[in-house]
C-alpha cells in the first residue's frame, strides 16, 4: 500500500511572519484542491519546518494578552501577534523548533485530536531519543508536552474544513527568560523547560530535526517528499 506523501519544507531561521506567510500560501493551494482529489489523494500537505529569527509572543484564538501587556512585551524588543491557533499566549525564539503542519488530514485517515495527539507522540519520541524517558503528554487544558511539572513543547493548532495549519514548537536551547514575562499557555503554576535545560548541554535545533522528521514519518504513516522551493 502506498503511503501518503507530505511535502517537507525547510527553511532554517526564519522570521515569524514569514513562517505565517508561507503556512497561508500551503493552506490556499489545499483548499484549493477538489474534495474528490482530497479524499483520493496521494499527497497530504506540506510539513513547515524552522527555527524563529527573533523574540515573538503570540496569542490564540482564546486571546491571553491584554493590550497592556502586548505593549509591555513590545518594550522587551519582542513582536506580538495574534494568531488563529487553539489555546493561549505562548513565546516564540531562537533556539526553538517550529513545525508547522498544513495537512488535509482526510489524505491521512486522522481526525483533529488524533493528529494532535500524534504531535505530541512526534516530541515525546525526540525526548526519548535525547535520554529523557519522563517526557509524556497530558489531558487539556495541559496539551503539549512534559517533563515533570515543566513543559518542554506546546502544541495550538488551527484545523477548517479538514486542514490543519499551526502546530507545534519544541524548545531545544530557547533563552527561557522570555517565558517569565507572560503565563504561558495560560496555566498558573506550571513551568517551562528545554531539552538543553534538561539534559545540562546546548542542544540545537539542527540536531533535533533528523530525529523528528523520522518519528514524524514513523507516527503520521507517511513519507517525507524534500521541498525545494518554500513556495
Amino acid at each position: 500500500m502506498r503511503l501518503p506523501a507530505v511535502r517537507l519544507v525547510r527553511l532554517s531561521r526564519l522570521p515569524y511572519a514569514d513562517l505565517l506567510a508561507l503556512q497561508e500560501r500551503w493552506l490556499r493551494r489545499l483548499q484549493a484542491e477538489p474534495d474528490t482529489e482530497a479524499r483520493s489523494g496521494t499527497e497530504a500537505g506540506a510539513l513547515l519546518l524552522c527555527e524563529p529569527a527573533g523574540p515573538v509572543y503570540t496569542s490564540g484564538l482564546r486571546g491571553g494578552l491584554t493590550p497592556e501587556e502586548t505593549a509591555r512585551l513590545q518594550a522587551l524588543g519582542a513582536e506580538v501577534r495574534a494568531t488563529g491557533r487553539g489555546g493561549l499566549a505562548t513565546f516564540h525564539g531562537p533556539g526553538q523548533l517550529l513545525c508547522h503542519p498544513v495537512l488535509d488530514l482526510r489524505r491521512l485517515g486522522l481526525r483533529l485530536r488524533t493528529h494532535v495527539a500524534a504531535l505530541e507522540a512526534c516530541a515525546v519520541r525526540v525526548c526519548e531519543l535525547q535520554g529523557l524517558h519522563g517526557a509524556r503528554a497530558r489531558p487539556p487544558p495541559y496539551t503539549g508536552v512534559w517533563l515533570g511539572e515543566r513543559k518542554v513543547c506546546a502544541i495550538g493548532v488551527r484545523c477548517g474544513r479538514h486542514i490543519t495549519s499551526h502546530g507545534l514548537a519544541l524548545n531545544c536551547s530557547t533563552d527561557l527568560v522570555w517565558f517569565e514575562h507572560i503565563v504561558p499557555c495560560g496555566l498558573v503554576g506550571t513551568g517551562v523547560t528545554s531539552l538543553s535545560e534538561e539534559l545540562q548541554k546546548h542542544v540545537t535545533v539542527d540536531e533535533v530535526i533528523p530525529p523528528f522528521l523520522e518519528a514524524f514519518e514513523e507516527t503520521y504513516k507517511c513519507t517525507l517528499i524534500s521541498e525545494n522551493s518554500p513556495n
